[in-house]
């Protein structure tokens, strides 16, 4: 979701990546929560984080305390961030239960987003 929205709001301004520490694949419901904001995540694939070790990067984001605590380290990064928010795909429930962790994830992402990258300018990396 990550990844979808920071190429929607900052795409003239970042190559942007995604990864996982442990890729499951795309989940559905994300495809679904990121829709409701007018952006397609449909064709996005789950890559793992291995894929970019030698990538270098602006900036690093994690947005779990896992993926904080397993991520491996991108010597040529300028700034690391961290976002701590909770995993939408342990939600249990209803269809719409389980939505509701991705809207409420989503939307911390994109507050977060707005917030650090609202004022940015040049061409950067960000994963």
């Amino acid at each position: 979701m990550a990844e979808g929205y920071l190429r929607r709001f900052a795409a003239d301004r970042f190559e942007v990546h995604s990864a996982g520490i442990d890729p499951k694949g795309l989940n559905p419901l994300a495809v679904e929560a990121m829709r409701e904001t007018g952006v397609d995540i449909s064709a996005h694939r789950s890559k793992d984080v291995r894929e970019f070790l030698t990538t270098p990067f602006q900036y690093v984001i994690t947005v779990c305390s896992k993926a904080r605590g397993k991520c491996p380290i991108f010597p040529a990064t300028t700034k690391s961030l961290h976002w701590d928010i909770p995993d939408p795909a342990a939600a249990t429930g209803t269809h719409d239960e389980k939505l509701a962790a991705f809207r409420r994830a989503r939307d911390e992402i994109i507050t977060h987003i707005e917030h650090e990258f609202g004022h940015e300018s040049g061409a950067q990396h960000a994963s």
